[in-house]
């Protein structure tokens, strides 16, 4: 017979490489703690209800703390004999207390107990990464703050298209984070859900409280369907996906840090800590956090896909193809919550060029927009400003001449409705300031955004760390 808590019915013992092939252990261990909880929590419902005497559920109840304490310490051991950290804590608890140990396993699976502990694991990390996104919003409001009045170029396609407030090019981001932190948010709810109780698949005869184990474990949702309850992962695939979502975000970012800081724009300049040179050009700072951040989307992308692509044609209920749910989900949460931390301090710590941003914009035509508004507003037909006003680029152009450093002659031999007003028009800051439409940008549009994105940002309920 196999020496397998669930060996009974076998009488071969496989190869070293096999179990090897099947553990989880390597990864699943990140799940220690979140197993002896729920197995705290089932064994307390175990002795309420009767369904083991009260002095095994106390000896039980005594091991698991023992080896969370013990866990705390660094001090335990797990193998991959034993498979998954499931069967390595009830090994060690069985070492540690003996055979009443098998009492814990009553009315469950391990079906139910890996979607619980994988529930909670998610459920105590959600906050983590909400925090992050919170501390990197702060961030972008702070300098959003300081930077109202600075004016840099606006980009489509990567050309200068027209002069906007550096600040608001920081809440663009503050908007796409909140998008993120409501996505992750709501992940919460489906989360936070209890399976513990569904036993393998069908549910079981003994008299739990579901209800008990809930309120335990803080869960605010039960499962109420046994097949669903074991089968679901909806919830990793979903944060998965939201993960996704933020790294596209903040891969985005990342490529304009690394463009801001090159020669050619030097719209910013990143501290040391945050850069790094090169082993053979000594004048080298490169944006290699941003960079790194920028490849790990990538990963992000394939856990996504790769945990959707397992899902995708799995009958009900559990299949040992959703052992490999968990090292993603993992492996993600790591990288998001360093990615977030990362930006938070790099762009904290970066200077920011006000004086080259400001050059940038007064003599690249990208005040255009604003003569053809002059124009309409004047009664030329908005097509025919347009034309009026790509004639004058061209001759400006060809010239090496700004719209605003040509004479009102040569602006009026395109069109005489053009007057003497139109220089405060053409200025940049005024471009700015006059871009009043909802969403627009400018500055007092911009300082009512900011109080908005503050009392958003205090919505979170996060206290500063």
């Amino acid at each position: 017979m196999s020496e397998k808590l669930w060996g009974g019915r076998f009488t071969q013992v496989a190869a070293e490489w096999v179990d090897e092939f099947g553990a989880s252990i390597n990864f699943d261990q990140a799940m220690a703690a979140e197993d002896i909880e729920g197995s705290l929590a089932h064994v307390k419902m175990l002795k309420k209800q009767a369904i083991i005497p009260a002095e095994d559920a106390d000896t039980i109840m005594q091991g698991l703390t023992a080896l969370a304490q013990e866990l705390a310490e660094n001090k335990l051991t797990f193998t991959v004999a034993n498979e998954d950290i499931h069967m390595n804590i009830e090994a060690l608890l069985t070492a540690k207390i003996g055979p009443v140990a098998g009492k814990l396993h009553t009315a469950r699976s391990r079906n139910d107990q890996v979607a619980t502990d994988f529930h909670l694991w998610l459920k105590h990390r959600l906050p983590l990464v909400l925090a992050a996104i919170d501390d990197l919003q702060g961030t972008l409001l702070t300098l959003g703050k300081k930077h109202v009045k600075t004016i840099m170029p606006g980009y489509t396609h990567l050309q200068h298209a027209q002069p906007i407030s550096y600040a608001h090019y920081l809440l663009a981001y503050f908007e796409m984070l909140q998008r993120d932190y409501d996505r992750f948010e709501f992940n919460q709810r489906h989360t936070d859900m209890l399976p513990l109780g569904a036993a393998a698949l069908a549910g079981t005869t003994f008299p739990i409280d579901r209800e008990d184990v809930a309120a335990t474990l803080g869960f605010t949702e039960i499962y109420h369907n046994s097949l669903d309850a074991v089968s679901d992962r909806d919830f990793a695939v979903e944060f998965l996906s939201n993960a996704a979502m933020l790294m596209m975000h903040i891969s985005r970012l990342a490529e304009e840090v690394i463009l801001w800081t090159s020669y050619e724009f030097n719209y910013l300049s990143l501290s040391d800590d945050f850069a790094t040179g090169s082993s053979i050009m000594p004048q080298k700072k490169n944006a290699d956090f941003a960079e790194l951040s920028r490849g790990k989307t990538g990963q992000v992308y394939g856990a996504l896909m790769s945990l959707l692509t397992t899902m995708k044609a799995l009958p009900l209920a559990y299949n040992k193809d959703m052992q490999e749910d968990k090292a993603q989900v993992f492996a993600v949460t790591d990288t998001i919550l360093a990615v977030l931390k990362i930006f938070t301090q790099m762009l904290a710590e970066a200077t920011v060029n006000t004086e080259k941003m400001h050059k940038s914009v007064l003599n690249d035509f990208s005040n255009a927009t604003e003569l053809a508004d002059y124009l309409a507003k004047k009664g030329l037909p908005f097509r025919q400003a347009h034309a009026v006003v790509g004639e004058l680029v061209l001759a400006g152009i060809r010239n090496k001449q700004a719209l605003q450093a040509m004479s009102l002659a040569q602006l009026q031999a395109h069109c005489p409705l053009i007057e003497q007003d139109v220089y405060a028009v053409l200025d940049p800051e005024v471009a700015v300031a006059t871009r009043t439409s909802l969403g627009g940008t400018a500055f007092r549009n911009i300082t009512q955004e900011l109080e908005r994105a503050e009392k958003i940002k205090n919505e979170h309920g996060i206290s500063a760390t």
